[in-house]
């Protein structure tokens, strides 16, 4: 599968693994642009943001709709894979279902799931749509496409991004939204949920407190599946690698990152 990938290497050689940024549903690579990507960089970081098959500028748009998680922890594997060093790995929303799913079977140094889809999945999320927007998910529903729910920038806003957000970065954001594939969605519901006892990979769990998709409640559910404590960034929405406050995600993400690189450089002397 050709996939889009963007990078930014460190101007020193990086004595860190690797980070993989994986975007969530309705965006691409494009998402970690500008703030996260430059960010860790400039931080002593090789950084990669891939797009999943039918995403940002990968192939497989045409069969978006049957792409399922599995295709999309394939994606992982295949780009980890190209790496001299295994990863820590970044997920985002969807992202983070597909990091979980991914560490099923796979070993890393570390993952950071953001804002992630719950263990439990989207039943919760697809409730508050049909609360809110009981139309736009009869839509959703008989159009088998994802997209009536960030078509308008309004929606859009409401889901993803604080009222901080600039006109003008709304704007740019909301033209790189795309669909979603309606089978990964299904996969999200309860076909095929993250086992989170399979995984022994360290990991961290942020979550927003603004965050209109997945709630504090189900964050905190989350980093208890896997034995964790949650970091809830206040004043933050869904969106936080775009969000005003992003930089102290990002800072938050690189000093977790980093004592699991000195903790790896220890064990590989002893």
């Amino acid at each position: 599968m050709n996939l889009e990938v963007i990078s930014n290497f460190s101007s020193q050689p990086s004595q860190h693994p690797p980070l993989v940024l994986i975007h969530g549903g309705w965006h691409g690579a494009w998402c970690w642009k500008g703030n996260f990507l430059e960010y860790f960089a400039e931080n002593g970081w090789d950084v990669h943001a891939i797009s999943l098959r039918g995403h940002g500028n990968s192939e497989g748009k045409e069969k978006l709709r049957w792409w399922s998680i599995a295709d999309y922890v394939a994606d992982a594997d295949q780009f980890v894979k190209t790496l001299a060093r295994p990863p820590i790995l970044v997920g985002h929303s969807m992202g983070g279902f597909v990091t979980q799913k991914y560490l099923e079977n796979h070993s890393v140094p570390g993952a950071v799931l953001l804002a992630s889809v719950p263990h439990t999945g989207l039943i919760e999320f697809s409730l508050r749509i049909i609360k809110k927007h009981p139309l736009i998910w009869l839509k959703m529903y008989l159009l088998m496409s994802a997209y009536p729910l960030v078509k308008n920038p309004i929606h859009a806003k409401e889901w993803f991004f604080s009222s901080e957000i600039s006109t003008d970065a709304l704007a740019r954001h909301h033209a790189l939204l795309q669909d979603e594939g309606s089978r990964s969605v299904v996969d999200m519901l309860f076909f095929n949920l993250p086992k989170p006892s399979m995984v022994t990979s360290p990991i961290a769990v942020i979550g927003a407190e603004k965050d209109a998709v997945f709630s504090v409640a189900e964050i905190e559910g989350t980093a208890r599946a896997y034995g964790v404590k949650p970091k809830i960034f206040a004043n933050t929405a869904h969106d936080m690698m775009l969000e005003p406050n992003w930089q102290n995600v990002a800072a938050w993400i690189a000093d977790w990152a980093e004592q699991l690189s000195i903790n790896l450089k220890h064990e590989q002397k002893e």
